[in-house]
């Protein structure tokens, strides 16, 4: 409520709101020219105090980000579950803690980049851009350049990473659209790495003071937080919504009956922030494992102790949360024994013992986990939570999948030519995966929030459905059988399953469906179908990691001796694909501990790069 919106002009006109906001272009032959000429360009400042600390952005007398509004507190939002005052009330003990998790920047390997090109006798714009949601974007452009929507052609090629940082529409997308509409020629922008720091969007941000009302054994009967949001200078395209996943997320993996979460979102003299890598749950995963073991050296028990005490057990699922989510399946305890069980625990805590006697420090990390996935259901995201998928069998038998999510190193080309061979009995040589052009591909929503096979998996799957059950009609057709029901569809053939000699393969299927002669009275030619799908939920994957260090006391060095992840994800689709998953969000997650920060100095300029 009270969600303040400032606007957000492509050039910055009379003000500057952080560094890093553009204010001028430059078009010439190579880059080498357009850098020469911008240092012809002279901009007079006049130099205005900056705001860069989100505590201090929200205080009385604070230098306003924008002064239209008055105040710097961009929003407020409060979640509320329980009786949290009753909570504190019966707490044997309250245990608080301040937290930070930092501004980090996502740093894919390939920075953002755009190149448009307009056809006038056809009034048609090209842009080729580095995104995440091509056709979000899409209709973004449209309306911004006062284009048609069938006017303007977003193409994503094989974009190298996003984490969060390319699902954005960008000042740069739409000028340099707007100048090759102006110049009747090809542009192109590419970013350097320096304005990937200062001008792509910033993750995490967010300043939060935790409690926890205990009982004795370890008992957690509520928690209260109360987040402080760097939102930056501007709301990008999920700023708001960010932190009140942290919310949503807040009781995590445990059975915390009672909650009360106030979000409140700073403006400050820094690039926005926005969805970074896990985007907002990651948060609230820190916060809460950090309160666990606080609230276990208070009351001098075991991290594990704690954690398996506050546990849903697997009969309680579907297990409603405090915060209104209804986590769909789970069994915690497990997740968290295997962890303890492939690490060596017990003896580890002996080991750590001796080692402390030595003048040595080895430290136990545990943090369990539930993150909400497949995003989602579209009360959740009003641009629409579904997604879509077309398959197309050509007359040959090969299968041609457009879907609307947009990958970007998920590996999703592979994971979804597999479903199609599962289902189909297709070759996978045979199978061509098609996205991110939206002169192809149907409107899709896009690839972000873990969704793309979850949710874009299912609508193939259910393209695929539409599929074989037209080519069964057909073969029973061709097969001479009234009954339907009784043609089978097994290894790529159909066949009679009172006499499995008679036969026909899919590619014969295939063929015959583009064959009008071949065709049943009311069947149309060709066999292709589209699906969309919206999930009625999210979905819950859950887990434990454990991180085994050493730690130099006089230097602060960090040594890692070992690392175990347990991850529930579901049904595997592809164990390589996983893996790679699990791996570099275990490296990003290293990084945000121990090595990264966007540090910006006293007068807003970004220190970090």
């Amino acid at each position: 409520p009270d969600l303040k919106i400032p606007k957000h002009p492509v050039l910055a006109l009379e003000k500057v709101h952080y560094v890093g906001e553009p204010i001028a272009v430059v078009v010439a032959e190579d880059r080498y020219l357009a850098r020469d000429a911008v240092d012809l360009i002279e901009v007079e400042y006049e130099p205005l105090e900056a705001v860069v600390d989100p505590e201090r952005a929200i205080a009385e007398g604070a230098p306003l980000v924008h002064e239209e509004f008055g105040t710097n507190v961009a929003f407020v939002w409060q979640l509320s579950g329980g009786d949290i005052e009753r909570a504190f009330r019966e707490a044997d003990v309250v245990v608080s803690q301040r937290m930070v998790n930092q501004r980090l920047i996502p740093v894919a390997m390939e920075p953002r980049g755009v190149v448009a090109e307009y056809l006038p006798g056809e009034g048609q714009l090209t842009v080729w851009t580095s995104t995440q949601i091509p056709h979000l974007l899409r209709t973004q452009l449209a309306a911004m350049l006062g284009l048609a929507e069938n006017r303007v052609r977003v193409i994503a090629p094989e974009v190298g990473g996003g984490f969060g940082s390319k699902l954005n529409v960008y000042a740069e997308e739409a000028l340099v659209g707007y100048l090759a509409m102006r110049l009747g020629r090809p542009v192109k922008w590419i970013e350097t790495r320096r304005e990937n720091f200062l001008s792509t969007i910033h993750g995490r941000g967010q300043i939060a003071e935790v409690e926890a009302a205990v009982k004795r054994d370890g008992t957690v009967l509520g928690l209260r937080y109360k987040i402080i949001q760097d939102v930056g200078a501007y709301h990008q395209l999920l700023t708001p919504a960010i932190p009140t996943l942290t919310g949503l997320m807040a009781t995590g993996p445990y059975k915390i009956p009672n909650l009360h979460v106030q979000v409140i979102g700073a403006f400050t003299n820094k690039m926005a922030t926005d969805a970074y890598r896990g985007a907002g749950r990651p948060e609230a995963t820190y916060l809460l494992e950090r309160m666990m073991d606080r609230i276990a050296g208070e009351l001098g028990l075991d991290p594990v102790e704690v954690r398996m005490r506050n546990f849903p057990q697997p009969e309680e699922f579907p297990f409603p949360t405090a915060s209104g989510l209804a986590y769909d399946s789970g069994n915690y305890p497990q997740a968290l024994r295997r962890a303890l069980e492939l690490v060596g625990y017990e003896k580890l805590r002996q080991e750590q013992q001796q080692l402390r006697q030595q003048g040595r420090y080895l430290g136990i990390g545990i943090s369990t986990y539930v993150e909400i996935c497949a995003l989602g259901p579209s009360p959740a995201l009003p641009a629409g939570g579904w997604e879509s998928a077309t398959v197309r069998v050509e007359p040959t038998g090969k299968v041609t999948v457009l879907t609307g999510a947009s990958p970007h190193g998920q590996g999703q080309e592979t994971s979804f030519a597999q479903i199609v061979a599962d289902e189909l009995g297709v070759e996978l040589e045979d199978i061509r995966v098609i996205h991110g052009d939206t002169a192809i591909v149907q409107y899709g929503i896009g690839t972000f929030g873990s969704r793309a096979t979850a949710v874009g998996g299912t609508a193939l799957y259910g393209a695929l459905q539409k599929v074989k059950e037209k080519a069964t009609r057909l073969a029973a057709h061709l097969l001479g059988e009234e009954n339907v029901a009784n043609v089978a569809f097994e290894d790529g053939r159909f066949f009679l399953k009172d006499n499995p000699e008679r036969r026909m393969t899919f590619q014969e299927v295939a063929l015959a469906a583009y064959l009008a002669k071949n065709l049943p009275p009311g069947m149309e030619p060709g066999l292709e179908a589209t699906s969309f799908f919206e999930p009625s939920n999210f979905t819950f994957p859950f887990g434990a990691h454990i991180a085994v260090v050493e730690v130099d006391p006089e230097t602060g060095d960090v040594q890692f001796r070992r690392y175990v992840a347990v991850d529930d994800c579901g049904r595997v689709l592809n164990p390589m694909l996983v893996d790679g998953q699990v791996h570099g969000g275990i490296v990003q997650a290293l990084g945000q501990a121990l090595l990264e920060e966007a540090v910006y100095d006293e007068n807003g300029q970004l220190v970090t790069g």
